[in-house]
């Protein structure tokens, strides 16, 4: 097996050129897997990152099936991929042995791999398995009744995310079925901790890091929602329209498809101006608009009309109308094109189209 590497907290990425450690260095606690990043043995105070080697590829395996059977045919595919070498078994048992061996040096136990009818497993919890210590995180999150501790519970979860996941590890076979489950998960994390900072009134704050999440991920209409309700709630409309104008145009580009009923309900409702999440918009001052006056009662009283001006911006946020240099308004060439296409007709823009608003018309 290659040599492995202690890295300290906050040190640079191992390279072949480090010493191998000493025992005692590495077995000064309880040893802990990790996975949620580079594939390492730490106890603490040290962490031993492993170098890319067929050893480190079956203890990754093993450690994404924690206190499963792994069979020994997925095994060799991990190792091996589509073409394990003559006599496979014999040799997958001899890579678990350099694997048993390289366990003692750091003090894990010689039967922490057992082999159990048709394959290996190796038995792990939240002390010992980082993958398993963000799940019970993630879970306590979810079940908690008080939105600080949830919010907590899913930030410390979050935090255990090191880096690209097994980035030390040349499978194609974890790294095509395996690893993209774990992004996932961390997905839901990302969601958990955007969700709550927005129950906690904290949407100001949170916009950076989903502007950040959002550019990472650009067709993911739940995150453009977050970053879309966390503009609008503080009071930054036009940004929030922005956006979700971006990942439509982004989802109808790439995917052919259109937002999702939510992602339109939420442009809708910033579009009117109302609450999302139970919870006013603010104006660009900051403060939360004022309520609208209650009828009395046994009457009937119509709406007031929109102000012309903020119509017309609806309809240009909309993408109904566009608006040129001269301040004029005019049916835009996207909505034109949908109206020929289903067998109706609009006027053609000239400078007497009827469609064309000067700006004394908005007010």
């Amino acid at each position: 097996m290659r040599k492995a590497v202690v890295v300290k907290p906050g040190a640079p990425a191992p390279d072949d050129s480090l010493p191998e450690p000493t025992t005692a260095a590495a077995a000064t606690g309880r040893p802990r897997f990790l996975v949620l990043g580079l594939l390492a043995i730490t106890d603490g105070h040290e962490t031993v990152v492993l170098q890319p080697s067929k050893p480190a590829s079956l203890l990754a395996a093993l450690l994404l099936h924690p206190g499963e059977v792994v069979s020994a045919d997925l095994l060799q595919r991990v190792v091996w991929g589509s073409r394990p070498p003559a006599g496979g078994r014999s040799a997958l048992h001899t890579c678990v042995l350099r694997l048993r061996r390289l366990f003692a040096k750091y003090g894990i136990a010689d039967h922490a791999i057992e082999a159990v009818p048709g394959g290996y497993r190796l038995p792990a919890d939240a002390d010992t398995l980082d993958l398993l210590r963000f799940r019970e995180l993630l879970a306590r999150s979810g079940a908690s009744d008080d939105p600080e501790s949830a919010l907590h519970l899913a930030r410390t979860a979050l935090c255990l995310w090191k880096g690209p996941v097994l980035g030390n590890v040349h499978s194609d076979e974890l790294h095509r079925d395996l690893v993209p489950r774990l992004a996932e998960e961390r997905l839901l994390a990302v969601e958990r901790v955007f969700d709550g900072e927005l129950r906690l009134g904290q949407h100001r704050e949170m916009i950076a890091e989903v502007r950040e999440a959002v550019r990472a991920d650009p067709g993911h209409e739940r995150l453009s929602a977050l970053l879309i309700e966390a503009l609008y709630r503080s009071g930054r409309r036009a940004e929030a329209l922005a956006e979700y104008r971006r990942i439509h145009a982004h989802l109808t580009s790439e995917l052919g498809v259109d937002p999702g009923p939510a992602l339109r309900d939420l442009q809708g409702a910033v579009l009117r101006g109302e609450p999302t999440g139970g919870h006013p918009a603010l104006t660009a001052a900051g403060l939360s608009p004022p309520p609208a006056a209650e009828a009395p009662t046994g009457l009937e009283r119509a709406s007031p009309p929109a102000p012309g001006p903020l119509v017309l911006r609806a309809l240009v946020n909309a993408g109904l109308l566009e608006e040129d240099p001269s301040g004029c308004y005019r049916v835009h060439a996207l909505l034109r094109l949908f109206v020929h296409a289903a067998g109706a007709s609009l006027p053609t823009a000239a400078t007497t189209d009827p469609t064309d608003l000067p700006p004394s018309a908005a007010g």
